[in-house]
């Protein structure tokens, strides 16, 4: 055993997902505290990763370990994971502090101390005095960082973003790039971010998976990846 898997947030095992004909299988270390970009064609099974490790999509065979623990039968909810994807799931009708707050407690039973980590949320991802903004009224920058300040209180130490940045300007996406960093810095957790853009890839990766054609074909370190030249999907993905 190497020492990436003694010391991984997630151990994908011979894994392997089936949709009729379609055949996706994962094996992979992820190491503690890194953040990794996850990449690849559109329906090489990125998202289908993601939901693996979410506990969305459960796999026909191999095993799933988080933080060294087997999280087969594990419910999402039950997993020491959080997920923001591309659409941000807030609930329109909800308030941005309310919204947050279900990171807390689903049933919204929250009190003087969990609105005081809801508005130190806000402050964090750069909102304050924004809890009672509805998010039709908010930009898109603005949702994404709602979605964020609500996994910030789930203190989870995985989290997921299924290309959270998609329908950002590059200014915006430049921000909440400096913004993941940051709270990552201070959080010290385990990210997987899968995104179509090399730019995310080098401002933001220790390490990348790329997927093709519904298996893992590269993990290594970003630099050794921006250095490819070899691969065909690789070298069409870096714009060669």
């Amino acid at each position: 055993m190497t020492l990436l898997e003694t010391n991984s947030a997630i151990r994908l095992r011979d894994v392997l997902i089936q949709f009729g004909r379609t055949q996706l299988r994962f094996d992979c270390a992820i190491g503690k505290g890194q953040i990794v970009a996850v990449t690849g064609a559109s329906g090489s099974g990125k998202s289908t990763l993601l939901n693996v490790v979410a506990g969305f999509e459960t796999p026909d065979t191999g095993s799933v370990e988080i933080l060294g623990e087997d999280v087969a039968g594990r419910d999402p909810v039950e997993r020491p994971v959080s997920v923001i994807f591309q659409e941000h799931n807030l609930f329109s009708h909800l308030d941005a502090g309310t919204n947050i707050g279900l990171g807390i407690d689903p049933s919204l039973k929250l009190g003087v101390k969990e609105r005081a980590k809801i508005a130190a949320a806000l402050g964090r991802v750069g909102l304050d005095g924004f809890g009672k903004r509805l998010p039709p009224t908010l930009s898109g920058g603005e949702r994404q960082r709602v979605a964020l300040a609500r996994a910030l209180v789930r203190r989870k130490p995985i989290l997921l973003l299924d290309e959270p940045f998609a329908a950002l300007d590059p200014g915006l996406r430049s921000g909440m790039s400096s913004l993941l960093l940051d709270l990552h810095r201070q959080e010290n957790n385990t990210i997987l971010i899968i995104t179509h853009h090399p730019d995310d890839v080098r401002a933001l990766a220790d390490s990348v998976l790329f997927l093709d054609e519904g298996r893992i074909i590269l993990h290594e370190p970003t630099a050794q990846f921006l250095d490819h030249t070899d691969i065909p999907a690789v070298a069409r993905f870096l714009g060669r």
